[in-house]
């Protein structure tokens, strides 16, 4: 079967192309911005093509069986860069979405918003899709930490289930080479216990020999921790509701759909901070 993958230059695209490029089944098909960044991965075929660009989408798209639609980066245009990828989808078979955890109109972390209206636009697309609805990357919390070790944010004592990049590339590779039985399911894709941020670093600590940090901010404290970087307005509303989503218990949600994806339980915090994608 043909599977085109995107965001190959990305870590969770290009981990998928790696795991389908070892399946005999497959051909398979790379599309990114920077190829030069994609996996140098042997008779792979790899296009260049940007969300915005309708015609290299279709191009790209063409024929595919499956389709990898990894979520474009954060920009003030996000959902407009989704919607005419979307709009590209002719001869596509199967959707393959990366969504997050309770993507909707009201969710706490903004960003889930767009996920919400991407996720809708391929509803009513008339394709069949599966959405993944990742949690947190636990990878992401070393950059959250930075050189120096310390996790900044309003995050309180909510919990969250952090899943490692590692576990979603894997489900998502597994339901491209087999999409049928996973069609019209949002899966929430978790790791295997919820934890505070306080919880999070100790782990952090363990893993990784060294000392991390959480310190609990205001609001007020966390928005002007960010105000140096001169981002936008929304960016740093995004920023602080990474923190306020997981504070209100929004994201503390426990699944099993990885272990039903891939037979095994998810990968732990420790183990993927220890070895991070």
């Amino acid at each position: 079967m043909r599977v085109v993958v995107t965001g190959a230059t990305g870590k969770i695209g290009g981990q998928v192309a790696r795991l389908l490029a070892a399946a005999p089944e497959v051909e398979l098909r790379m599309v990114g911005r920077s190829l030069h960044r994609a996996p140098q991965l042997e008779g792979v075929e790899a296009v260049r093509a940007e969300f915005g660009d309708e015609q290299a989408c279709r191009e790209a798209f063409d024929d595919a069986d499956a389709l990898l639609l990894v979520s474009a980066g954060e920009a003030a245009d996000r959902l407009d860069q989704h919607r005419t990828a979307i709009s590209a989808r002719a001869g596509v078979g199967h959707v393959v979405y990366t969504s997050f955890l309770g993507a909707g109109p009201d969710a706490a972390f903004t960003l889930a918003r767009d996920h919400g209206a991407t996720e809708q636009m391929l509803r009513a697309s008339g394709i069949a899709w599966t959405f993944l609805r990742n949690s947190f990357y636990a990878d992401v919390l070393l950059d959250f930490a930075g050189e120096e070790r310390v996790i900044r944010g309003p995050g309180g004592t909510g919990r969250c289930a952090f899943v490692a990049r590692r576990d979603v590339a894997e489900v998502a590779a597994r339901i491209l080479r087999e999409p049928a039985p996973w069609a019209g399911r949002a899966l929430d894709l978790t790791g295997p216990v919820a934890v505070t941020l306080a919880e999070a670093v100790l782990l952090m600590t363990r893993a990784r020999g060294e000392e991390y940090e959480f310190v609990d901010e205001t609001l007020a404290e966390a928005r002007a921790s960010r105000a140096p970087y001169g981002a936008p307005d929304w960016q740093i509303d995004a920023w602080l509701s990474t923190y306020t989503a997981i504070a209100s218990g929004e994201l503390d949600v426990l699944s099993d759909e990885v272990e039903q994806v891939l037979g095994r339980t998810p990968s732990a915090i420790e183990e993927t901070v220890a070895d991070p994608l």
